[in-house]
C-alpha cells in the first residue's frame, strides 16, 4: 500500500489525485493521511541512519547472516541501548535481511528399551553460576550429494559457551560421548553438575549413561517428541547453520564443512 501512495504522490502533477487512486483501487483520504505524515516519516528515517549504519557493520560482520535478535544481543554488547523492534523495523526499512533453514532432519531417535530419565530442567535453561548445568544435542550438517555430517555439543547453561563438541559422519553413542569428554576436558571437572539433553538413543544409552556415572554427572531429558524441552541448544544450531551455511543448501565436502564449523 505504501508503495501504491507514492507512486500516487509521485505522478499527481501530471495526472488527477482522484484518478490515480482510482487506477491503484486505493482511499483518497488514505493517501491525504500518508501525505500528512510525510514529514514525520522524513525525521524518522534521518534519525534511523546511524543506527543503520551499526547494524550494516553487526550484520556484515556476521557474514550477512544475523537477523534481529542476534543484531540487537550485538548491539547491547556494545553497549548501545536499543529496542529488537526498532532494530527489525530499521532492517526492513534499509533492506538488511537474516538468512533463515529451509529443511530439517530427524537427529532425535528414541530407545524403547532405554531407561527412564527425570526431566530436570523444566525447560529452565539459565543458571546462577558456570559449571552447574550442561545441555546438548545433535544436529545434521548436509553437505553436497545428499551426504550429512553430524555435530553434536555440549554447552553451559549459565554462559551459553560452547564447552564441548564433536563432528563424524554417523550418530551413534560415540558421538555425543565424545562430545561430553571434550566438555571433562575443557572444564577439568564435571563432577556434580546436570546434563540435560533430548530423548535420542545416544543419549539413553548404558554406554552414555556409564560415563556420565563416571564423570560424576546427573542426567537428565526431556519429554519424548517435545522440541521444547531442549529449545536452547536447538536454538544454537539453528544459528550456527545460519551462520556456516550462509543462505546455501549444502557445506561442500566433509573437510570443507568442519573447517567453517570449526571457525
Amino acid at each position: 500500500m505504501r508503495s501504491r501512495f507514492q507512486f500516487v504522490d509521485d505522478h499527481r502533477d501530471g495526472y488527477e489525485v482522484k484518478r490515480l487512486c482510482q487506477v491503484l483501487d486505493v482511499n483518497r483520504s488514505s493517501y491525504y493521511k500518508w501525505l500528512g505524515g510525510a514529514e514525520a516519516r522524513a525525521a524518522r528515517q534521518h534519525q534511523d541512519r546511524v543506527p543503520a549504519e551499526e547494524i550494516r557493520e553487526v550484520h556484515g560482520e556476521s557474514g550477512g547472516t544475523y537477523g534481529s535478535p542476534r543484531v540487537t544481543a550485538e548491539l547491547r554488547g556494545k553497549g548501545r541501548r536499543v529496542n529488537e523492534k526498532r532494530v527489525a523495523r530499521i532492517m526492513r526499512t534499509f533492506s538488511v535481511t537474516g538468512i533463515r533453514l529451509r529443511r530439517r532432519v530427524r537427529t532425535t531417535v528414541p530407545d524403547p528399551a532405554a531407561s527412564p530419565v527425570p526431566d530436570l530442567f523444566q525447560r529452565n535453561f539459565s543458571a546462577t553460576e558456570p559449571g552447574r548445568k550442561y545441555m546438548g544435542d545433535i544436529t545434521y550438517l548436509p553437505l553436497s550429494g545428499g551426504e550429512f555430517l553430524y555435530l553434536a555439543t555440549v554447552l553451559d547453561c549459565f554462559s551459553r559457551k560452547v564447552v564441548g563438541w564433536s563432528i563424524a559422519d554417523h550418530m551413534r553413542t560415540g558421538l555425543v560421548a565424545d562430545a561430553l569428554r571434550m566438555a571433562a576436558s575443557t572444564r577439568g571437572s564435571l563432577d556434580g553438575a546436570v546434563f540435560h539433553s533430548g530423548h535420542g538413543a545416544q543419549y539413553g544409552s548404558r554406554a552414555f549413561a556409564g560415563l556420565c556415572g563416571r564423570l560424576g554427572l546427573t542426567r537428565s531429558i526431556g519429554d519424548v517428541g517435545t522440541s521444547a524441552d531442549n529449545a536452547a541448544c536447538e536454538s544454537f544450531h539453528a544459528s550456527l547453520k545460519r551462520e556456516t551455511l550462509q543462505g546455501v543448501r549444502a557445506h561442500g565436502d566433509a573437510d570443507t564443512c568442519r573447517r567453517a564449523v570449526f571457525a
